[in-house]
């Protein structure tokens, strides 16, 4: 049974890859017209990039910013005494964001990004002004399992899309244009987050509470702009294309690239076994383990970091909060200078392990400069190193090049 099981396996393999071979030629991109193919992929970028930046943006700030709440009285009104609490309520988001994103990604799939994402925004952003009147940090922790639920599919959604809409080797450039206009956005939250906790007494609420409130009405609003600007998938676009998006023969041109790069337009029939069987090849493994090992470093900067500026370095909350802005605009240089050299000689690994490299260059000078300001220079070092990484395993994954 199992030999019949692993020849059907087989089969179905060696179809796959005639199937590619057969529809798939990249070195056919080279006779489309490229001044009509550069026009056509900046309509897309102008329609998919901002929104989609605005909307990660806003999805980080809404993830990350304990940090900056904990700094501004949070963990004070709430009676968050130790450490356990504080990193309760962060992990609360992680149970069920991590648990339900294979399967919201499905139902991105089948509802379409063009309302899927604005509607997951939107409710969140209602969440998080709900968040602002929380009594104690139990209904706090509850409102973070929530907000795990409705983000869970969005960020998987956001790569789907992007990577649906561009051949391989312009995957890295919008990655890092994605990728990096929301990480900035989002830094500049810290001093946003300043202004708006100096608005402590105001109705009687305290200045954490306003951060999130306001916070929640910004995430309302770019809910609403991505219902206005999203679009489709390009399978979908070509049955009911979208409002002032791409002419019948502008989607044409376009599909028919990437049909040439790579002949996945056309979705396939959801069939469990598809779905399950990528978790079959070993080499797929690789690909969320270098995400991970950039992703923890962010992760720990994004919860702990106006945290370690005030109570280990010293900062006040005023430094503090605005000091975690500059690293992420130094990364934003590294990012795009490595996707566009990712680019352009079409190569992946080369560029991951000198990011890394520059990781592990930082965090030493974290951990043992004993100047506060050559620590923060580690930080500068660390973030620009492991922020750079993330959009080019994203890409790295898409082409599945070396």
């Amino acid at each position: 049974m199992a030999t019949i099981e692993s020849k059907d396996a087989a089969a179905a393999e060696i179809e796959d890859v005639q199937k590619f071979q057969e529809h798939s030629h990249p070195d056919q991109l080279a006779q489309f017209d490229q001044k009509r193919a550069a026009r056509i992929r900046h309509r897309i970028d102008w329609r998919l990039l901002p929104a989609l930046s605005i909307m990660y943006a806003i999805c980080l700030i809404d993830r990350n910013n304990m940090s900056g709440l904990a700094v501004a009285g949070m963990t004070v009104e709430l009676d968050i005494v130790g450490g356990f609490e504080y990193n309760l309520i962060n992990m609360a988001f992680f149970i069920t964001y991590i648990i339900l994103q294979p399967f919201m990604i499905v139902v991105a799939r089948k509802i379409g990004p063009r309302w899927f994402l604005p509607v997951c925004v939107f409710l969140w952003g209602c969440l998080t002004i709900g968040a602002g009147f929380s009594p104690n940090w139990q209904t706090l922790l509850g409102v973070r399992l929530i907000l795990g639920v409705l983000e869970s599919g969005f960020f998987p959604s956001c790569v789907y899309i992007l990577s649906a809409w561009y051949t391989r080797f312009e995957s890295a450039k919008r990655y890092s244009a994605f990728y990096l206009t929301g990480s900035c956005m989002a830094a500049l939250a810290s001093v946003v987050g300043y202004g708006l906790s100096l608005m402590n007494g105001i109705e009687n609420l305290s200045g954490w509470r306003w951060m999130l409130i306001m916070v929640g009405v910004f995430t309302v609003g770019a809910g609403m702009f991505g219902a206005i600007m999203m679009v489709k998938f390009p399978d979908e676009e070509l049955k009911t294309p979208s409002v002032k998006f791409l002419s019948r023969d502008e989607l044409d041109f376009a599909t028919a690239r990437l049909h040439a790069d790579r002949a996945d337009v056309e979705l396939e029939p959801f069939t469990l076994k598809r779905f399950l069987e990528p978790a079959t090849d070993w080499y797929i493994y690789g690909f969320p383990a270098l995400l991970m090992l950039n992703t923890a470093l962010g992760y720990a900067f994004a919860f702990t970091l106006p945290v370690v500026l005030r109570e280990s370095l010293g900062f006040g909350v005023a430094k503090a909060l605005c000091l975690t802005t500059p690293p992420y605009f130094c990364s934003a240089i590294v990012m795009f200078g490595s996707a566009w050299l990712s680019d352009k000689y079409q190569t992946r690994g080369p560029v991951l392990i000198v990011l890394t490299t520059i990781s592990l260059i930082g965090l030493p000078i974290m951990g043992w400069a004993k100047n506060p300001w050559v620590k923060y220079f580690g930080v500068f070092v660390t973030i620009s190193g492991a922020n750079s990484a993330i959009p080019t395993v994203m890409a790295y994954q898409v082409c599945r090049s070396p």
